[in-house]
């Protein structure tokens, strides 16, 4: 199979225009809202859906999205009263920043290294009242060889230091909140108590409401089994993402496991801030694959 027949994209409308990237030699798709802040609503790698999704939050444009994968910047998590101190000014920042409810642009596609899109964010009024500090996002969705690649370009427009946080959301699809996670993690955060305890591979998150973070790995890497298919997903990603948070939602069919690079308040506490130079970017990158 050529490489032109075997990587193909698809533009379509459902609810938004949507940009599917395709590998026909895996049975692998991709499924991309730009206008949805750049959040894929569907991978599925080797012939599995991977990703849970609630379609009416998705075709709500004044609903948060339950389900695919958010883009979470510059915050992940929440900030308490929503709101952050930075340099004597207070800010108003909802949970996991700006990012995922703002329309992203396509500035790039193509079909010769695997099937790709590339998307860009730009600050504007909205973001600057809650964010200070001008920036361009630039991610490239990449499908190949049966892989999702996230390629993510942070810029600093501004005239100073810009902190971040960086991280995303993906909810997957499984009908099991008690998993196995293949991880070297030792210890992890529970929100649900603000209580640091023993992590010994093994986590149920049934009953409860906030999530949890594993907070000590060192392989930049959290592999899981989907229940359902008896596969494992696979995540990769830069060392810069220390940490991977836990949640879920009672009742619902899904386990959200989020490569973050810092934890809940980190514009307040400044603990685990990325601070990119003026005129500099920051590039990082997450992989989902799938093994049957």
């Amino acid at each position: 199979m050529s490489e032109q027949t075997n990587y193909t994209i698809h533009h379509f409308v459902d609810g938004y225009p949507l940009i599917e990237l395709k590998e026909a030699a895996t049975r692998s798709r991709v499924v991309v809202c730009p206008e949805r802040g750049a959040i894929v609503i569907h991978c599925e790698l080797n012939g599995q859906e991977l990703l849970y999704l609630d379609r009416d939050t998705f075709l709500n444009p004044q609903a948060n999205i339950r389900g695919g994968i958010p883009v979470l910047f510059p915050i992940c998590g929440q900030l308490v009263g929503g709101q952050y101190e930075w340099k004597g000014s207070t800010y108003q920042m909802k949970n996991h920043g700006v990012a995922r409810v703002k329309p992203w642009e396509v500035i790039q596609s193509g079909t010769d290294n695997g099937a790709y899109v590339t998307l860009t964010l730009h600050s504007d009024e909205e973001t600057l009242a809650s964010f200070p500090f001008a920036f361009e996002l630039q991610f490239t969705y990449r499908l190949k060889d049966g892989k999702l690649s996230i390629e993510q370009q942070y810029t600093n427009q501004s005239g100073e230091q810009m902190p971040m946080v960086a991280g995303f959301h993906p909810y997957f699809a499984t009908d099991s909140k008690n998993l196995a996670y293949s991880s070297d993690a030792t210890k992890l955060l529970d929100y649900n108590d603000n209580v640091e305890k023993p992590f010994n591979g093994t986590f149920d998150l049934n009953g409860l409401v906030e999530s949890v973070a594993l907070l000590d790995s060192k392989r930049p890497e959290i592999a899981f089994p989907l229940k359902s298919s008896g596969g494992r997903v696979h995540l990769s990603y830069s060392e810069t993402f220390r940490y991977a948070v836990l949640w879920s939602v009672e009742g619902k069919p899904f386990v959200c496991v989020e490569p973050w690079t810092a934890l809940n308040e980190a514009l307040n506490d400044k603990k685990g801030l990325l601070l990119v130079e003026p005129g500099q970017a920051l590039q990082l990158q997450m992989t989902i694959a799938y093994e049957a």
